[in-house]
């Protein structure tokens, strides 16, 4: 569980950064297309869009939705009241999430599992055909529902209001970060995030997304897959085989058809890429998960993927951790570097390594030392309502 819950952060900081530092978000399209790595960053972005975009959130939603599994059957072997235990939890986590959302990182998603979480406590006695059936849905028309009512415009449909993506909003935001205005550059993006995302519907897209890879994920520990994945090998090798296969060809498909400049344009080409996106996303991502398993349980790859679980046991951290650097990064406020707009995915990418690096080795550190990361403790801490021992 440690090791995949690291290296789904892994794959969630690449995809946060890597677009947020480009175009439409923090970067104009002339600003990238002139800088000398221009050429290497578009294709570097397509091959990160290809084999990371949306798989590691979906890796890190699904472990969700499993640990919520296991740790509901280990407190209620316990005689522990897990329903009142796991509202705390998840408030304490909406907090954290929306405080992150208007202060510092405007792509938060911890807010929005907090919020799923909410919805998956009373489906959790659902039977396990209805539990797998539901999530499959969720998984895939999820944001592919949101995609349709988009393209086609149907009333009161989830389109989003213009606004946030024109020239001169992101050169708007540019000057706010290289000022080092702070309150300005919070106000602006929460104007954004409030009509893009709230005002618009579309967290309800997303919301789904969420909660139905939450549902697979309690699917597969109520199958038990992952606790006793030894007797599973031969199966998660089908899955590993299949997934890869299947998930990388199609997702090969939808990148080229969304970027190839050489094939013909038609009406809606972006929208029945994002649609194999979508479709594929789940079994690539299985592909992934099961690589992982069938590697770390037969020892194939256990001494690779052993450093992440030092990053995976403090990934609540070291995902705030990585929201502070990109912003460091990308905004001018205090010893900020204000690199939007001056840096492409090459640099992002170099910086996004370095940066996870670092934080395995701190990891690591601190883990010899204490029981919890710092906002691992804080969070059991207002969870339990007690002050659990560090050490």
């Amino acid at each position: 569980m440690d090791v995949l819950r690291g290296v789904a952060l892994f794959g969630v900081f690449l995809m946060n950064m890597a677009p947020f530092a480009g175009a439409p978000i923090m970067a104009t399209e002339q600003q990238l297309l002139s800088l000398p790595t221009a050429g290497l960053d578009f294709a570097l972005l397509d091959v990160w869009r290809w084999l990371v975009m949306d798989k590691a959130n979906t890796l890190f939603a699904f472990l969700f939705g499993l640990g919520f599994f296991l740790q509901m059957k280990r407190l209620e072997a316990r005689g522990a009241d897990f329903e009142h235990l796991y509202k705390r939890r998840l408030t304490v986590l909406m907090i954290i999430g929306f405080l992150n959302l208007l202060f510092l990182w405007t792509w938060d998603i911890l807010h929005l599992y907090a919020l799923a979480g909410f919805i998956l406590l009373p489906l959790r006695r659902l039977n396990t055909r209805d539990l797998l059936g539901i999530g499959l849905i969720l998984a895939l028309l999820g944001r592919t529902g949101q995609k349709a009512l988009a393209e086609f415009g149907a009333p009161g449909s989830w389109t989003g209001l213009p606004g946030g993506y024109a020239d001169q909003d992101i050169l708007l935001r540019q000057q706010l970060s290289e000022s080092g205005d702070y309150v300005g550059i919070v106000g602006s993006f929460f104007d954004w995030v409030f009509v893009d995302y709230l005002a618009s519907g579309m967290i309800l897209g997303w919301l789904c997304y969420a909660l139905g890879r939450f549902l697979i994920g309690a699917w597969v520990g109520r199958k038990g897959w992952i606790v006793r994945a030894q007797e599973f090998l031969p199966g998660w090798r089908r899955v590993r085989n299949w997934g890869l296969l299947l998930g990388l060809v199609f997702e090969g498909i939808a990148v080229i058809i969304s970027e190839a400049s050489w094939l013909p344009d038609w009406e809606h080409r972006e929208f029945y890429a994002e649609c194999i996106h979508l479709f594929f996303v789940p079994v690539l991502a299985a592909g992934y998960l099961a690589t992982v398993v069938v590697g770390f349980e037969s020892g194939s790859l256990h001494r690779w993927l052993a450093p992440f679980a030092w990053t995976g046991r403090m990934a609540l951290t070291n995902y705030l951790l990585q929201a502070m650097v990109m912003g460091l990064v990308l905004f001018g406020v205090g010893p900020g570097l204000a690199l939007a707009g001056k840096i492409g995915t090459v640099q992002v990418s170099g910086i996004v390594i370095g940066v996870y690096l670092l934080q395995v080795l701190f990891s690591r550190w601190w883990l010899g030392r204490y029981r919890y990361g710092p906002l691992e403790w804080v969070w059991r801490a207002l969870t339990y309502q007690s002050r659990p021992a560090m050490t």
